[in-house]
């Protein structure tokens, strides 16, 4: 009796196991994920890249209470996946997904880990060992920036670079997916950054890398702060973060021409940085991608960029605009105007190519009627950690071996590298 008391119980405990496995959503194979980034609401979007078979969306807790995750787009041929996401208050403490914790954001944002242009390039004739981390370091650099215990990661745009196929005889990336669908933005970006989903929140910004023609669809689908539009476009809305004693202002100018200035586009990036800008608190940080005033690098030196935003933001420069926070200039490059315009960072130091640094002297060079008061720049792959100090920030540049490359002090609009 007790045998078959004993042999039924051990039945009954495999039978509901059996239903158990049988009933646990197969999003359990995370392809991607999960990661925390910043809607343009101000909330934090919890998502996730699961299966395109699964019967639900995991199960997001937020402060104890059960928060519904849902489908964000439909899975396709290029994306045979399902991208699941929730929306929680930017002040919730406690956060998880499948009993799993998630980064939430402080009361007070201490230390800010920044870098943009991180994918490894494969696109005609330029191409990227991308097993190698010397010449494809950003895995390399988000494990270290995200040993630097960030409360914040900011990416200033450019994350798909694998555009063509690898050629022929190309060991360097042989068997590389390419062009915009999951498996490239599993290997350009959602594996290597990993470790950095596990440290903290995301800000993401759209680079030219994204516009419709080229990655566009892709960062709709995965990134894209706003709800999910019908169709891919161009232009979005810009907003308004303020988070952790931060306030930032999170702008689309991906599809902004570099060395013209179209009077379309400028008037509808005016019209968007006219309302951006015009309540924006003292100590704001303009985050875009196109660095708004630059000096361009390697054979266009001596030119200056953007001009489209350039000529977009005149007028609009509010007093309380400190700085501007960008990539697309493959080198990390700082301008100080003085006190009459805003400071000009560029990190676009994350894995891609980098360009030759430009011949002519950054400091008293001309850009868009003001001199540059201060300037320095250098070409090396790295990662830029921000902290707080009595007087605005500090500025650490790391290399991808840890080595400090720079240091910066930031003051209001004074930034002062070295």
């Amino acid at each position: 009796m007790g045998a078959c008391y004993k042999a039924a119980m051990i039945a009954r405990v495999f039978w509901i196991v059996a239903i158990f496995l049988a009933a646990s959503p197969a999003w359990a194979e995370t392809l991607g994920g999960p990661w925390v980034e910043l809607g343009a609401d101000g909330r934090l979007s919890v998502r996730v890249v699961v299966p395109s078979d699964v019967a639900a969306c995991p199960r997001v807790v937020a402060d104890g209470t059960p928060v519904e995750a849902r489908q964000r787009g439909a899975a396709d041929g290029d994306f045979a996946v399902t991208v699941c996401v929730a929306e929680v208050p930017s002040a919730t403490a406690a956060l998880t997904i499948d009993n799993k914790p998630l980064p939430t954001l402080p009361a007070r944002i201490e230390r800010i880990a920044i870098f943009g242009d991180t994918g490894c390039r494969i696109a005609g004739k330029a191409l990227q060992n991308c097993n190698d981390p010397n010449q494809w370091p950003f895995p390399v650099i988000a494990k270290r920036a995200a040993a630097r215990k960030p409360n914040l990661v900011i990416h200033v745009g450019d994350y798909l670079y694998r555009e063509g196929a690898c050629p022929a005889g190309q060991t360097g990336c042989a068997g590389s997916p390419f062009g915009d669908n999951w498996p490239t933005w599993k290997a350009d970006f959602f594996d290597p950054a990993a470790p950095l989903f596990a440290a903290a929140p995301w800000v993401v910004v759209r680079g030219n890398h994204e516009v419709c023609r080229r990655a566009g669809p892709g960062w709709f689908r995965l990134l894209d702060p706003h709800p999910a539009p019908s169709a891919c476009a161009d232009r979005t809305e810009p907003y308004h973060l303020s988070i952790g004693g931060l306030d930032l202002l999170p702008f689309d100018g991906a599809d902004a021409d570099d060395f013209v200035a179209p009077p379309d586009k400028v008037a509808a990036y005016s019209k968007q940085l006219a309302s951006l800008l015009a309540n924006a608190p003292p100590h704001s940080w303009l985050v875009t991608h196109r660095p708004v005033w630059a000096m361009a690098q390697g054979e266009l030196s001596g030119l200056t960029t953007n001009l489209t935003e350039q000529a977009a933001i005149r007028g609009h420069v509010p007093p309380g605009l400190d700085m501007v926070l960008a990539g697309h200039l493959h080198d990390f490059i700082s301008y100080d105007f003085g006190p009459k315009r805003p400071a000009q960072l560029i990190v676009g130091t994350g894995g891609d190519t980098l360009l030759t640094l430009g011949r002519t002297p950054i400091s008293g060079a001309q850009i868009d009627g003001m001199s540059v008061r201060q300037g320095f720049a250098t070409e090396r792959f790295g990662y830029f950690i921000m902290e707080r100090a009595s007087a605005g920030w500090t500025g650490t540049l790391y290399a991808p071996d840890d080595t400090v490359i720079a240091r910066c002090q930031i003051a209001g609009r004074q930034i002062d590298c070295r």
